[in-house]
C-alpha cells in the first residue's frame, strides 16, 4: 500500500470543485482511496462563519459561567453557542464540551475548528460528510473517498485521524464468521477501516500548515471479508455513553 498527498492545492474558497482541483494534480486509478480532510471540504461549501451569527443563548452563558467557577479559562459564549447548535446531544459540558454532531459523530465541540480559517472566526463540520465524500467521488475516476477529520480518544494522549464520511466503501471490514490461526470463529471483530485509512492519511496530511488535506492511498486491497455499515455506535450499544449520562445526571 502506498500513500501519496496531492500537491499544491490553493486555498480553499467557498464554491472550489474539490474533485476537479484533485483531478488537475494527480492521476487516480479506479481502485485508489481519496481521503479529503474536512477542513477542505467545509471550506468549499461554505461552512466558515462569523462570530456574530451566534449571539449566546441562556444556555451556552450557563454553560459558560458554570466554568468560569471552577477555571479561569473556558470558550466565549458565542462559541460555545455555535458549539450547541451544531449539536444534538451534550454529554459533557465540563471541563469540555463533548457532544454529538446531527451526523452521529461524537467529539469535543462538535468538531468546530478555530484554526486555519483565515477569513472568519470559526469552521464547522460539512453538514452531511458522507454526501460530500459522495459529490466529490462523482468527480474522480476513483471510486472510493473518505472524509477525514481528527479528534481525541479516550484514555489515551493526542489526536488521530477518523473518518466522518465516505463514498463508494463500506466503514468496516467483518472478519465475524472468519476463523483465527488456530480454528476459532471470529464472533465480534469488525475492523474499522475508515478510520484506519483517515488515519494514516493523516500522517501524510498533518496538523498544522503543511498544505496537504488530501491523500491518496494507493493498492488498499479490502481482501476477501464481509462488509459492515457500522460506525457510529447506537445509543442502546453504546455503553460508554450510557455510562457518561449517568455520570452526567448524578452532577
Amino acid at each position: 500500500m502506498e500513500l501519496f498527498a496531492v500537491p499544491d492545492l490553493p486555498e480553499i474558497r467557498p464554491g472550489h470543485d474539490l474533485a476537479a482541483l484533485i483531478r488537475e494534480r494527480v492521476d487516480l486509478r479506479p481502485d485508489d482511496v481519496v481521503c479529503v480532510a474536512s477542513t477542505v471540504v467545509s471550506k468549499a461549501e461554505g461552512r466558515a462563519a462569523d462570530r456574530s451569527e451566534f449571539p449566546a443563548g441562556p444556555r451556552a452563558r450557563e454553560i459558560v459561567s458554570n466554568r468560569a467557577a471552577e477555571t479561569d479559562e473556558g470558550p466565549p459564549p458565542w462559541f460555545v453557542q455555535a458549539v450547541l447548535e451544531e449539536s444534538v446531544e451534550v454529554l459533557v459540558e465540563n471541563p469540555f464540551l463533548l457532544t454529538e454532531t446531527r451526523f452521529g459523530h461524537i467529539g469535543v465541540n462538535a468538531g468546530i475548528d478555530r484554526s486555519n480559517v483565515p477569513s472568519a472566526d470559526l469552521l464547522l463540520l460539512p453538514k452531511h460528510p458522507s454526501e460530500s465524500a459522495a459529490r466529490i467521488r462523482e468527480g474522480l475516476p476513483a471510486d472510493r473517498v473518505v472524509v477525514t477529520d481528527t479528534c481525541g480518544r479516550p484514555f489515551r494522549h493526542g489526536q488521530r485521524g477518523v473518518a466522518i464520511g465516505w463514498a463508494g466503501l463500506a466503514p468496516g471490514r467483518d472478519w465475524r464468521g472468519e476463523t483465527d490461526r488456530d480454528g476459532r470463529e471470529l464472533g465480534i471483530t469488525v475492523e474499522s477501516v475508515a478510520d484506519e485509512l483517515a488515519a494514516a492519511a493523516n500522517l501524510l496530511a498533518g496538523e498544522g500548515d503543511d498544505g496537504t488535506p488530501v491523500v491518496v492511498v494507493r493498492d488498499f486491497e479490502w481482501g476477501d471479508h464481509g462488509e459492515s455499515d457500522a460506525h457510529f455506535r447506537e445509543v442502546e450499544t453504546d455503553v460508554v455513553r450510557r455510562a457518561i449520562r449517568a455520570w452526567s445526571n448524578r452532577g
